[in-house]
């Protein structure tokens, strides 16, 4: 009896102080990462604050404490192109938009085949997917841009959808290509057995079930295409037919250091539609990126 009245005490003494010795280690965690959150949001909040300075104030005081409050960067930015700046965030969601569809439907549509269809050859043509993956972008802008210049397509939107159409976005196709490899093939043999073809069986029973990998799609697809600068500045040479990037950039090279402060006003008014559609779709994203076997 003396023996177990004297060996429980400790043990209980020590399970309370075990979590006491680890929160000093905590607290330095917890403080590390409170001040890497702090910087990385710092340059948001100083653009925030500049966009409401006068523009001969941003660069003169650059404290996040404005000692004058303003709108006029908001108006002289809205029009400071000659057209106002909803032309071009129509411009970017048209183009956002034709593709998302287009990776939707094309994308789908290769990966089908390559996970399902047994016709020859379709290891090679996997890999060859595979291998695009990893080929820089900019290696193929010369020859693309030689192309749609000798159909005369320049500064149009076509030689930015048709691509998406053409099932061009090889992470997307590997993508939706493990997701189709983890649904049984039972489901394509009993719709077999009703007499459904490769196409009826895509459209009526995979397609369904790839909603995860589809929609982890269209938001990688909104966010890449609403935030490209490269490619539209390539092959877009008109305000009119400007995208939301390269309207900001025309405004840095025309701007002056009193109009800084309407690029951070139109830079900030660019900044909340992929935060509003990142904040609305997150769970989808992180949820379609768990079950499509990167994670």
């Amino acid at each position: 009896m003396a023996t177990t009245t004297t060996t429980a005490p400790t043990t209980e003494t020590t399970s309370i102080r075990a979590p006491r010795a680890s929160r000093p280690g905590n607290l330095r965690k917890h403080i590390a990462l409170i001040a890497f959150a702090v910087l990385m949001v710092y340059p948001l909040v100083w653009m925030v604050v500049s966009s409401f300075k006068p523009g001969n104030l941003v660069l003169s005081q650059p404290g996040l404490i404005p000692s004058e409050v303003t709108l006029e960067n908001y108006r002289n930015g809205w029009g400071a192109l000659g057209e106002p700046f909803s032309l071009f965030f129509a411009n970017s969601l048209f183009l956002t938009v034709g593709s998302i569809v287009g990776n939707l439907f094309s994308c789908s549509l290769a990966a089908y085949a390559l996970a399902r269809l047994d016709f020859r050859g379709r290891r090679i043509y996997f890999g060859i997917t595979l291998a695009s993956v990893m080929l820089p972008m900019h290696v193929l802008v010369v020859p693309q841009y030689i192309f749609f210049s000798q159909l005369d397509l320049l500064n149009t939107y076509f030689p930015l959808l048709i691509p998406k159409f053409l099932a061009t976005d090889a992470f997307f196709i590997f993508l939706m290509v493990q997701f189709i490899r983890t649904i049984p093939r039972e489901l394509d043999q009993a719709a077999a057995i009703d007499g459904a073809g490769p196409f009826r069986t895509f459209w009526f029973v995979i397609l369904p079930l790839m909603k995860p990998a589809l929609v982890t799609t269209t938001i990688f697809t909104f966010i890449w295409t609403w935030n490209d600068f490269f490619t539209p500045l390539i092959y877009l040479t008109s305000v009119e037919v400007y995208t939301v990037p390269v309207a900001l950039n025309t405004m840095v090279n025309a701007e002056t250091q009193s109009g800084v402060g309407a690029l951070f006003a139109m830079s900030l008014l660019s900044l909340a539609p992929i935060l509003v559609f990142f904040a609305v779709a997150q769970k989808y994203l992180i949820r379609g990126i768990a079950t499509t076997g990167l994670k």
